[in-house]
């Protein structure tokens, strides 16, 4: 006769409590751990909060910067502690903070920085534009800025520094050594601090930080240098506005580069004339051979160095063309973007552009 065994509920109870248990202790787990400092680096990195952010509203800048490892277990810590409003302004921050010193920081308007000062440089200025904005909003004249971005002594004393600076950068017909090398962001400055030099160092840093993940590709390159691509880069950033756009002007290039045809950029005469691209370009200066003009009819290749300081949309671009058999290109009046195959081509499309008025002379 076989004994039937039956169902103990107690044991199942047992199970079912050690398991609720389990859970717990995994979950608390996780949570210290999505909530403890993303590192132990101290770098300070400056926080703006802007009049009407919350906590949540700012998980977003927090994860771009790399202070919380998670935002979801973020948001979980402010439901947990409700924390008190923020105030607007500007707060120093570091990898090696939890949560709970970031939010306690940001919760105590005396940790503000008064003494800062930020400063946006947006994506396509060359370093006369930057130079101008820096006189514009600090005490350092224009000429200093050039001053120091050109001085060969201070370039190479930093050079070992920045993994993407290289010895291509002093080719003597560069106009300024580090054009294309300037990260275009929001920075926060010290004013107490501030120089020239500490500008110039911050937005390399900030380059080197954002270029990071493609360090290895454009090490790896066989054909084009990083001074190469970033040149590419920066004639991209100038000549096209969206990112389909750009990954096919870099393809025009690209294609007419490995032909030894001109590229023919209008953006590079502007650029070796030290005119704005609203102005207007003498016979002399599209005819004028130098380093950057790629106009002048006995160039060929890239220009020597970059002409603008570009976004990772055209570095991008510079990196992963869009294959085609495009040699043209032409914008019209609302910067749209036509692609031919061939010059006849080419010439059609400036003729219906034209008679449509929409040609940008």
């Amino acid at each position: 006769m076989k004994t039937v065994r039956r169902f103990s509920w107690s044991k199942f109870l047992l199970f079912l409590l050690f398991l609720i248990i389990f859970n717990i202790i995994i979950a608390i787990g996780v949570y210290i751990f999505e909530t403890a400092p993303v590192s132990s680096k101290k770098t300070p990195k400056m926080i703006t909060i802007e009049k009407g952010e919350n906590y949540y509203l700012i998980a977003d800048k927090l994860k771009k910067n790399n202070l919380i490892k998670s935002k979801t277990f973020y948001k979980i810590y402010l439901k947990i502690n409700s924390p008190k409003s923020l105030t607007a302004g500007d707060y120093e921050l570091n990898e090696s903070m939890s949560v709970s010193e970031i939010v306690k920081t940001l919760s105590d308007e005396d940790n503000q920085k008064i003494d800062t000062i930020k400063i946006t440089f947006r994506e396509g200025l060359n370093i006369r534009q930057i130079a101008k904005i820096v006189e514009e909003k600090t005490e350092i004249k224009a000429d200093e800025f050039i001053r120091t971005v050109t001085d060969k002594e201070f370039l190479k004393s930093i050079q070992s520094d920045y993994w993407f600076l290289t010895d291509s950068i002093y080719n003597e017909q560069i106009f300024y050594p580090l054009e294309g090398y300037l990260f275009p962001d929001t920075y926060i400055f010290d004013k107490k601090t501030l120089t020239a030099k500490s500008i110039v160092k911050k937005m390399l840093e900030n380059t080197g930080t954002k270029l990071k993940k493609y360090e290895e590709k454009l090490a790896q390159n066989q054909t084009y240098s990083i001074h190469n691509i970033f040149t590419m880069a920066s004639l991209i950033e100038q000549e096209g506005v969206t990112a389909e756009d750009r990954a096919l002007v870099a393809s025009v290039f690209y294609n007419r580069l490995k032909i030894n045809m001109s590229l023919g950029s209008d953006v590079t005469t502007y650029y070796s004339a030290g005119k704005s691209l609203n102005e207007s370009l003498t016979k002399a200066e599209l005819d004028d051979c130098n380093g950057y003009n790629t106009r002048c009819v006995t160039m060929k290749g890239l220009p020597v160095g970059p002409i603008s300081n570009f976004g990772l949309t055209s570095l991008e671009a510079a990196l992963n063309p869009t294959p085609s058999d495009y040699y043209y290109f032409v914008a019209d009046t609302s910067k749209k973007v036509y692609f031919t195959k061939n010059i006849n081509e080419h010439n059609q499309t400036i003729a219906k552009l034209k008679k449509e008025g929409k040609w940008a002379a």
